[in-house]
Formats: C-alpha cells, structure tokens, sequence
C-alpha cells in the first residue's frame, strides 16, 4: 500500500489527510504541537476558502464550530467614516471568521473514522529518512521512523521539512511588524461585526470580532521608529485617543481586559521558488508563507490541497513509480504558483496603500476636507482591488 506521511496538522495538513484517506490512501498525519491553541490563528475565510471547503464536501462542518460572519469594511480617517462596504460585496458568500482548533479536531475526527488513517500529536519530526538521494521518510524526536512514498511538508512558515531538503526562500527586504491583541468585545460588533481599519495621524490599528464568542481582535501596526515595552504601555488610553467616542468608551471600560499582545513580523510576499525535491512536496505557508493582508493563508492553503488532491489521488490509488510521483509534484507547483505569486503581489499593493496615508499628513489633511466629494471613487477602487484576494485569481476545482 502506497504510505504518506503528512507533516503539520494545520488547514493544510488536516484537510489533505482527510482527503487522502476518504480515497484510501494511507496517511501519518505528525503534529508537533500538544493542541491547537495558539493566540493566533488565521480565521478570515474568503468566499474562496469557502468555496474550496464546499468542493471539498466539507462546508457543513461550519455549522458545528464557533464562526462568525463579517458584515461591512470601513475605513475611519481622524474619528471620521471614510467609507464603509458591506458583505458579501458582490459574492454569493460573505467573509466568515472560523475557530482553528474546535475546525483542526473536527477533521481529524473525521479522518479517523476511515482505515488507513494515523494521527501523532505532540511528537516533532526531527529529521527525513533518504534513500537513493529520494526523502524515503520521517525520524520523530523520540526516534520512531516512518517511511513513506512521499512526504507532504505542511509545516508552516519555519518549515522543518523545507530546512531538511535545502529549500529556501525568496524574501521582501521590509517587514511589517504587528502587536496582535485580545480583549472583551463590544455590544455594538456583536451586533454589526466590522473590520475597521482606523488611521489617525501616523498611528494605524484594525479591530473586529473574531469567531471566538466574546473577543475583539486588534491588530496595532507598530512603526518603524517605535520602541515600546509592550507591558507597561496603557494600551486603553492610547487606543482610546486614537478612536470614535464610542469605541473610546469601550477601551476604558474595558482596559482589564486587554491581553499582553504577541508581536507578528509580517514579511509581505516571500515564497520557495521550488516546492519539492524527490519524494517530498510542500504545500501552504510551508512553500509560500503569507501576510495576514486580507486573510489569504488558508483560503490558498486550501485551493493548494485540492490541486494537491487531483493530481496525487489518481496516481496514488494504484501502483506507482516513484518517478511518477514525483514528476507529479512539478505539476503542482506549476499549477499553484501564478496564483501564489499573484496573491502577493497584491498584498504587497495593498500594504503599500496601507502605508501612504500615516505616512502623509498633507495626503490626510486633503482627503479628510475632500472626503465627501472623494469617498465613491475611494470606495470604488477599494472594492476593485479587492476582488481577486476575495474571489480566487485562477480556477479550482476538485476533480477526484
């Protein structure tokens, strides 16, 4: 029997293995982490995402775990709207903010009611098996060895399965560097859940509600001469100045709430010019690490496992050479990459539009005094740009 051995139990590991076993192949799904909590998780699923969960006959598993709809994007400019737009903004579907880890146990519980399906958790992989120059397989830290037919890095952005094989990436030279926070949430987004990005001077941060029943997420763009101890800051004060009146409110009724933040290097647009060496594909972050710039990680993460899907499953079911395997990687990455690179470059775009008005008070001045003559052409090109990072640049397509 053909075995894979799938590493990292993210969107992208989880939902291959399931697909994979459905279609009895044999998988070794190897998670290093104990449990899926981490404080942050990407949530934003774009109509693509949910798009790729439907093909992937996997949509009414949104129906069991904590979720939440996003209703409007708006923009404040010094405490007045700029512009706002509504979901689903020209889609059947609107974006929808998902739970990672009650979504991961799911489809593991999933995959584990088919044969041929084994999950380790807790257990890192240390090192790859070789043999005849081909990844043959996965040594685990406590010393089990897995051998496989192919190897599936689903590892994320520090990829240890891409360290092993020699893959680097090519990297932007600027980061962006975010305090990501979580505090008590607010009547009013429980009741209108918007993403608001809020620029005052040369100060920027986003806030929502997340899936999490309950929590406001905050994203804090930290600037590049910034020097702050993010402990002793009073975070509510300087959110407060920063906000409307009633958000202003909400920050210090609530300023007990805010918990420490973690900070987040955000590199927009890098990825591995190669995803694969003999015997061993990368998929996900692990091959193309993406920005949270309008929630694209695991809505690509999951168009990447079905293009995954149609090409390995057919080849897997029977027989196969292990050249034949891995001719078949090349054609994934073939298939992948425009629409990667292309997500990308859009991100990069729009970061750069995100950095142009903190950066330019006389560009501020103006449009705060022009606004209500500007604000539908603002919108109107807002809404074009969006398009494509919401909707999916290529056409995806399970076929298996």
């Amino acid at each position: 029997m053909v075995q894979i051995v799938i590493v990292g139990a993210g969107p992208t590991g989880v939902t291959l293995a399931l697909l994979l076993v459905k279609r009895r192949i044999a998988v070794t799904l190897i998670e290093a982490a104990k449990d899926f909590h981490r404080v942050f998780r990407g949530e934003g699923l774009m109509p693509s995402g949910l798009e790729a969960l439907e093909e992937m006959g996997l949509s009414a598993l949104l129906e069991h775990i904590p979720h939440r709809q996003l209703d409007a994007w708006e923009f404040i400019l010094e405490d007045k709207q700029l512009f706002r737009v509504d979901e689903p903004m020209g889609a059947t579907r609107p974006c929808t903010l998902i739970s990672q880890p009650p979504l991961l146990k799911a489809l593991i519980s999933e995959a584990q009611t088919n044969d041929g399906f084994e999950f380790i958790q807790g257990v890192p992989v240390k090192d790859l098996l070789w043999s005849n120059q081909r990844v043959a397989g996965v040594v685990l830290s406590d010393g089990r060895e897995f051998t496989a037919d192919l190897v599936i890095g689903a590892d994320g952005r520090n990829s240890l399965v891409r360290q092993r094989i020699g893959l680097e990436l090519v990297r932007q030279p600027k980061n962006i560097d975010i305090l990501w926070f979580k505090l008590a949430a607010s009547p009013e987004f429980a009741a209108d859940n918007v993403f608001r990005t809020i620029v005052n001077g040369d100060r920027v941060f986003t806030i929502f509600h997340g899936a999490e029943s309950g929590k406001l997420h905050l994203a804090w763009v930290m600037s590049a001469t910034e020097n702050t101890d993010s402990k002793q800051t009073n975070w509510a004060e300087i959110f407060a100045s920063l906000s409307p009146s009633w958000l202003a409110e909400h920050f210090r009724n609530h300023a007990d709430t805010i918990e420490s933040p973690i900070r987040l290097s955000v590199v927009v647009g890098y990825y591995c010019p190669q995803w694969h060496a003999p015997g061993v594909l990368l998929l996900g972050d692990a091959a193309h690490p993406m920005s949270p710039v309008r929630a694209q990680g695991i809505n690509l993460a999951l168009r990447d496992v079905i293009v995954a899907a149609n090409h390995l499953v057919p080849l897997l079911q029977r027989e196969t050479e292990h050249q034949d395997i891995d001719t078949a990687l090349s054609h994934i990455q073939a298939e992948r990459e425009a629409e990667i690179i292309r997500a990308q470059q859009l991100q990069l775009a729009e970061a750069r539009q995100g950095e142009l008005l903190p950066k330019n008070a006389l560009l501020r001045s103006l449009l705060i005094q022009l606004a209500p003559l500007l604000r539908k052409t603002i919108k109107k090109s807002w809404l074009k740009r969006q398009y494509k990072m919401r909707q999916g640049i290529t056409q995806v397509q399970l076929t298996v």
